[in-house]
């Protein structure tokens, strides 16, 4: 009887230390996404759902052997980058968000003067700030309409806006704000009626 309490003592603390200790163990077998994650941003040279940044994490669900040597990280290719160990030999690809530089040329570094003024890794200067027609405060007279009939109402700009730019109007403080093209100096237009 005796014998018998001792063997289910021990397999009882067995058991309640097990998870802890496959938990232990399985963060050395298995490679560390989040660092998988990491590598693919700065290699692309932009962050998660960015342009040209990867378009979501890692599968978690994925279980990897634990690289030895930090992985390798290639690309962008075909707008995936390739994370590869070759000491394990396995690889992945990450797919990445369209719409970039990044997808099209390759890295980008973070800083331009690292490898001189002229050269396909510059990013472009930005462009020249607009200047602002509407300003925060100010009425603003709302359009809407096409070839066959309009309509306007005058609200008030929640923010400065300059030609072509969409900004947030509102009648007064209490009602929901619209959103409104700036089409010229104290009139909005509400997207959507392009024959207007």
């Amino acid at each position: 009887m005796f014998r018998f309490s001792a063997l289910f003592l021990a397999a009882a603390a067995l058991m309640g230390a097990s998870p802890a200790m496959a938990q232990a163990q399985g963060s050395q077998k298995f490679e560390n996404l989040d660092r998988i994650d990491s590598l693919v941003a700065m290699t692309v040279g932009a962050n998660l759902g960015e342009p040209g940044g990867p378009a979501a994490p890692v599968d978690r669900r994925l279980r990897l052997a634990a690289c030895p040597t930090i992985p390798s990280v290639e690309g962008p290719i075909f707008g995936a980058a390739m994370v590869k160990c070759d000491a394990l030999n396995w690889r992945i690809r990450v797919p990445l968000v369209a719409g970039s530089a990044a997808a099209a040329s390759g890295l980008l570094p973070r800083t331009a003067s690292t490898y001189g003024a002229a050269n396909r890794f510059t990013r472009p200067a930005p462009a020249v700030a607009k200047e602002a027609v509407v300003r925060k405060g100010d009425p603003v007279q709302l359009m809407a309409g096409n070839a066959a009939f309009s309509v306007s109402r005058m609200m008030v700009a929640d923010e400065d806006g300059a030609m072509g730019e969409t900004i947030r109007v509102r009648e007064d403080r209490k009602s929901a704000p619209i959103f409104a093209q700036v089409v010229e100096m104290g009139v909005v237009r509400v997207p959507g009626f392009n024959d207007f």
